[in-house]
C-alpha cells in the first residue's frame, strides 16, 4: 500500500467546502455536499470526489487503503489560523486571580501579565518549548485541526523571537500538522523600551526582520495595533518594511478601542485583520473591498467576558471571516475547536454552514493558503476530518463536545477515534 493512498467511500454527507478563494459575506453558507460521497487521494493530493458509486467505477482500490465512511460526515481538514502555541512557562494562577476578581493593574503588580510569559520564554530552552509545542499540536489535531498559524512575540529581544521560530520550524519538520509561521515581535512594549515604541519599530525593522528572512523563519508580519501599544503609525512603518522585504501581513487590530486598525489592514493589503471587537463600519467595508480576511478569535472574548466580534456585521458588509483559536497562555488558553464553534453559532450569530466555512475554506485563505488547503477539490492537500456523526449539524449541535473520529493529513491516517498518533 502506498503512503499517502487513500480511499474514503460511502459519506453520509461529503462536505466539500469546494472553492479556491476565500467565500465572502453570504456565499460562506454554500457547503457544496455530496451524499454517499467518495473522495480519492493519491500520493497525499486529492484526484476524484464525488458519488461513491461513480466513483468507484473509475478507480482500482489495489494500493489504497479503503476507510468506510458509512453514516459518517466527512470535511475538509480545519484550519487554525491564529495562534501563540509556543511561550515558556504559564498563568494559570493569573487565571484565578481574574476569576476573583482582581484587576488587570493589580495583577501586573504581582507580576502577571503577558511580561511574566516574556520573562518565561525568554527564560526556556528551545528542547522544552519544542516539547510543550508539539503537545500542543497533537492536541488540536484530535479537534480536526490539519493547519495551524503559530506567531511569535513572547520574546520581545531578538534572541528569543528567533529562538520561538526556530522551535516552530523545527516542529514542522516533525510533527504531521503543517505549521505557517508568523513573526510578532511588535506585540507587547517591553519595559526596555517603555516610552521608546517608535525606536523598538526602528530596531525590529533594522535588525530582526533580517535575520527573519534570512534564515527563512516566518512567512507572515504581524503587529498588535492598539492603543497603548503601537499606534496606526507605527503600525503602518513596520507593515510597510516587511512587505518590503517580503513578508506577508497580519494585524491585531480594534480589539480593544476602535483605533481603525481594519482601515490599515486594507491600506496596507494585509492578508487578515484579526480579533476586530471594535472594528468600524468604514473598517468593515474597507476589508471587504480589499479582500482582507477578517479573523475572529470568540474564546478570547469569552475568556475575558468581554463582548464578540460584530459576525453577523462583517458577513452582512460582504467580508470573509474566518475563525481561529487564539490559543495562548493568557486571554485565551484553549485550543477547543469545539469551544469555537459553539460560542461562534450561539453567541455571533453565524450559521452552522458559515463556521464550517470560517474554519476550512476562509481559515486557509487567513494564511494565503486557500488554493492548496481548506476544501476536498481535486488538485489540493488530502487534509481530511471524519466525524463520529452522519451531519455537519453535529458540530454545533453536540455542544462543546468534540465529534471528530479520523484525521487524514496529506492522504495518511494521523489521528484514530482515541485520539492518539498514528506510528
Amino acid at each position: 500500500m502506498a503512503e499517502g493512498n487513500i480511499i474514503i467511500q460511502n459519506a453520509a454527507q461529503l462536505v466539500t467546502c469546494s472553492g479556491s478563494e476565500a467565500k465572502k459575506g453570504l456565499q460562506m453558507g454554500n457547503l457544496g455536499i455530496v451524499e454517499n460521497g467518495a473522495i480519492v487521494i493519491e500520493d497525499g493530493v486529492i484526484t476524484q470526489v464525488g458519488k461513491t458509486d461513480e466513483v468507484l467505477k473509475t478507480v482500482n482500490v489495489d494500493g489504497f487503503q479503503v476507510i468506510d465512511a458509512l453514516g459518517k460526515a466527512v470535511l475538509p481538514g480545519f484550519v487554525d489560523s491564529h495562534t501563540h502555541f509556543v511561550f515558556g512557562g504559564d498563568r494559570s494562577e493569573e487565571f484565578s486571580w481574574r476569576l476573583k476578581g482582581v484587576d488587570y493593574m493589580e495583577i501586573m503588580e504581582r507580576g502577571g501579565g503577558i511580561l511574566s510569559t516574556v520573562k518565561a520564554t525568554r527564560n526556556e530552552t528551545e528542547k522544552v518549548l519544542y516539547e510543550k509545542g508539539f503537545k500542543c499540536l497533537t492536541s488540536m489535531l484530535s479537534f480536526g485541526v490539519t493547519t495551524v498559524e503559530g506567531k511569535s512575540g513572547y520574546g520581545l529581544d531578538t534572541e528569543t523571537e528567533l529562538k520561538q521560530l526556530r522551535v516552530m520550524k523545527k516542529i514542522n519538520e516533525h510533527h504531521p500538522m503543517d505549521v505557517i509561521t508568523t513573526y510578532m515581535g511588535a506585540h507587547a512594549v517591553p519595559p526596555e523600551y517603555k516610552g521608546q515604541e517608535g525606536r523598538m519599530i526602528e530596531d525590529i525593522i533594522k535588525e530582526v526582520l533580517p535575520l527573519v528572512k534570512k534564515e527563512g523563519l516566518a512567512e507572515f508580519c504581524d503587529v498588535f495595533t492598539e492603543k497603548n501599544v503601537f499606534s496606526i503609525e507605527q503600525s503602518r512603518k513596520l507593515l510597510m518594511a516587511a512587505a518590503v522585504m517580503g513578508f506577508k501581513l497580519k494585524m491585531h487590530a480594534d480589539e480593544i478601542v476602535p483605533l481603525g486598525g481594519a482601515e490599515l489592514a486594507a491600506e496596507v493589503s494585509a492578508v487578515s485583520a484579526d480579533h476586530l471587537l471594535q472594528v468600524s463600519e468604514k473598517g468593515m467595508k474597507a476589508l471587504a473591498d480589499k479582500n482582507v480576511v477578517a479573523t475572529l478569535l470568540p474564546g478570547t472574548a469569552f475568556s475575558l467576558k468581554a463582548s464578540y466580534a460584530p459576525a453577523r456585521e462583517l458577513i452582512n458588509a460582504g467580508c470573509a471571516v474566518a475563525l481561529a483559536s487564539d490559543f495562548n497562555p493568557g486571554s485565551c488558553h484553549t485550543e477547543s475547536i469545539p469551544l469555537i464553534i459553539a460560542l461562534a453559532t450561539l453567541y455571533m450569530g453565524l450559521t452552522p454552514e458559515e463556521t464550517v466555512t470560517a474554519l476550512t475554506l476562509n481559515g486557509a485563505a487567513a494564511i494565503n493558503r486557500e488554493k492548496e488547503i481548506g476544501s476536498l477539490d481535486v488538485g489540493k492537500k488530502g487534509d481530511v476530518v471524519i466525524l463520529k456523526d452522519p451531519s455537519y449539524h453535529f458540530l454545533s449541535y453536540h455542544i462543546g463536545v468534540n465529534t471528530v473520529e479520523q484525521v487524514i493529513k496529506n492522504g495518511r491516517l494521523v489521528m484514530d477515534n482515541r485520539h492518539q498518533l498514528v506510528s
